[in-house]
């Protein structure tokens, strides 16, 4: 598996950068070069920078000046800052430079070997951290993360208004015994894989499991606005989700899972228990009924208490159950059921998706990416010719994974990946309709169906430009259109080029164009020689090392030929 880092080089002296760059160049290092502690901070503040190096010889040059306002600002927990230095003052420097935060020192004159290893060391370290940090938070939210790592623990913390959502499935364990174990945890894997992601895109925070239950939060551990809604909004996904999954097993003639949801708002009581093991839980009244309204809907309903109902009344359908008796609690309480959203709050006032005004409210974004990513991916499979075997959907699915690592590594915000994305998902659709200029048809599509999911006018042009540089006679401009670019032929330094070409020989052959062996090396050569180039930094690091050896490779089998 691929793995990559951004390396920051803070030195003003050429002679150094030559030489760090010589060394660490290459094996997924994107190596930065700063002149002066002006320029490094807004990349410091814009990248996530895994590995520091910075002079700290000459005084006047700041380097332990910004080690200081490092550490004070407790910036970038994982970076691993190492001081470079002469031999002979290393001392006192080197020693206040570890004081400041450093974790290690490289020396001038380098040993190319020495450096090496310790580059690979803190990689290493990194990677683990980053992993460590992915693992956290899937277990606990955010904002615990935070407290546990500014004060090292987290009080309990009571909400007012928390939303608790929980699913279960009908007659799990009369389903359950008809499976074999692994049978049962793969289809328990892919139900609740699914309302992850549903979750997550609703900005809920998955509690846990329970068996075949399922529990999740809103305006508990984050402050987006609407929690109400978009809890309901989330639970009408999960709904319809499952209602998909019966209508393909029922076509199918096989047996189907079906769901009930209920959901619930008022005080609780969120915190960590347990010093071995911790879990974040969340207690109180709130979380009791929300269980009880779950238990007592009918099978495919979302069962609604009052409280609810009033906050969401205005944006969706909901049809009154009567009272229904609290267990173990006792007394009554009035339920209610979602069956759908207001048709005034659909977008383009049909079908199930909510409108980007009502998305908006909610603190989410104006388009519903998921829904357009599964429609453009699902167009592709079904309408690419079987002509097109390199132009298909895993190089689309490929462009865009690497657009993606491209656009972190490179510090993009949040809504310009996901025009990024959007416009990779759309980047080779043309190739449905004709080879040649395929972008014009390409560009028609996205005017076509991306309104259908909220896209604005403003972020259509800016996605249209953005597939437009990839022809073949333009040139790319901004940052966005340069990382397309780039990842659309990232394929061109990574170890499988031979395999990617070959099916793009393939695709060529489909439609008239042949090559003899000869006459295809030297076409590659004239490609990668005289018309590709890599435009952004991040992938003359990641990937020009590996295009420079396909090519002395080309060079020596035309020679061979």
């Amino acid at each position: 598996m691929e793995r990559f880092i951004n390396i920051l080089v803070i030195d003003d002296d050429t002679k150094n950068k030559k030489g760090l760059k010589a060394i660490l160049s290459g094996g997924g290092n994107n190596v930065f070069f700063s002149d002066n502690i002006q320029e490094a901070i807004p990349i410091i503040q814009k990248k996530e920078i895994g590995i520091l190096l910075i002079n700290i010889d000459d005084p006047s040059f700041g380097g332990l000046d910004l080690l200081h306002s490092l550490r004070e600002m407790n910036t970038q927990r994982s970076m691993y800052k190492i001081v470079v230095t002469e031999f002979k003052a290393s001392g006192v420097k080197l020693v206040k430079g570890l004081n400041e935060g450093a974790v290690d020192y490289i020396t001038i004159p380098f040993n190319s070997s020495l450096i090496k290893a310790k580059i690979e060391v803190f990689k290493t370290l990194y990677y683990k951290d980053q992993r460590i940090n992915q693992l956290l938070s899937n277990i606990f939210p955010q904002t615990v993360l935070n407290d546990l790592n500014l004060y090292n623990k987290f009080s309990p913390k009571r909400v007012e208004k928390g939303i608790v959502l929980f699913t279960d499935f009908i007659e799990f364990s009369s389903k359950a015994k008809d499976l074999k174990p692994i049978s049962l945890l793969k289809k328990l894997d892919h139900y609740f894989t699914q309302f992850d992601e549903i979750a997550s895109r609703y900005k809920l925070e998955k509690i846990k499991t329970i068996g075949d239950s399922y529990m999740a939060l809103a305006g508990v551990t984050e402050d987006f606005p609407e929690p109400a809604i978009r809890a309901c909004m989330a639970a009408l996904e999960m709904r319809d989700f499952m209602l998909n999954e019966q209508a393909i097993a029922t076509a199918l003639g096989k047996d189907f899972w079906e769901i009930r949801i209920g959901v619930n708002m008022g005080p609780l009581v969120a915190g960590i228990i347990g010093t071995k093991k911790m879990s974040f839980d969340v207690w109180g009244d709130t979380v009791n009924i929300a269980s009880r309204a779950e238990q007592t809907a009918e099978p495919g309903n979302i069962n609604i208490t009052e409280v609810v109902c009033n906050e969401i009344a205005p944006y969706m359908e909901i049809q009154a159950l009567g009272e229904i008796d609290i267990h173990k609690r006792g007394g009554q309480l009035k339920m209610f059921f979602i069956k759908s959203l207001k048709k005034e709050y659909c977008l383009h006032g049909e079908g199930k998706i909510a409108s980007s005004a009502l998305r908006i409210q909610c603190g989410l974004s104006n388009v519903d990416f998921e829904h357009m990513r599964k429609d453009i991916i699902n167009n592709l499979k079904a309408l690419l010719p079987e002509e097109v075997v390199y132009h298909d959907i895993s190089h689309t699915l490929n462009v865009e994974k690497a657009l993606i690592r491209f656009a972190n590594l490179e510090g993009i915000d949040e809504e310009s990946i996901l025009l990024l994305q959007t416009a990779a998902l759309y980047h080779d659709a043309g190739f449905i309709l004709k080879q040649k200029n395929n972008e014009e048809f390409a560009v028609k599509m996205v005017y076509e169906k991306l309104p259908l999911f909220g896209y604005n006018s403003e972020q259509l042009q800016i996605i249209t430009t953005i597939i437009l540089s990839t022809g073949s006679a333009k040139k790319p401009k901004t940052i966005l259109e340069k990382l397309l670019c780039d990842a659309d032929h990232d394929y061109l330094g990574r170890p499988d080029y031979y395999n990617v070409s070959d099916k793009l020989r393939k695709e060529l052959s489909n439609y008239g164009e042949t090559f003899t062996e000869k006459e295809w090396v030297q076409y590659q050569l004239d490609y990668l020689i005289l018309e590709h180039r890599f435009y952004t930094d991040t992938a003359k690091n990641i990937r020009l090392q590996g295009k420079k050896a396909r090519i002395s490779e080309l060079k020596q089998k035309l020679i061979d030929l």
